[in-house]
């Protein structure tokens, strides 16, 4: 498979890896939109959410609950952060690989753009 994400979960391609369990690999971006600006993707390759099915449900849970606990790993959970995941190219997906956006480390602003 040529998906970046699938070879990074697979330990083909660098990543400085933040988190790691059978489930999910979360790592640092490569270009940080915050000072803590992470990502945690699922290893099992699933292209978009909307190939997600009910199935799904604890996978997309662990997700979040792994961003929960790198927010208390870095030290963000209590100023705040926020978690992001985007869905095809108007969504602003552009690695289709379902992924989450851990931001945090700087004041959030609303409407993001």
């Amino acid at each position: 498979m040529e998906c970046l994400f699938c070879k990074i979960a697979n330990g083909e391609i660098p990543a400085t890896i933040i988190r790691e369990d059978e489930r999910v690999v979360a790592f640092r971006d490569l270009s940080p939109q915050a000072p803590v600006h992470a990502l945690v993707i699922p290893r099992r390759h699933i292209t978009t959410l909307n190939d997600l099915g009910e199935d799904d449900a604890a996978l997309l849970g662990h997700m979040v609950l792994t961003a929960q606990q790198i927010a208390e790993q870095e030290g963000i959970a209590e100023s705040g952060f926020r978690v992001v995941m985007n869905c095809n190219r108007e969504g602003g997906q552009t690695v289709f690989h379902i992924h989450l956006h851990l931001l945090g480390g700087r004041g959030m602003h609303w409407p993001p753009g």
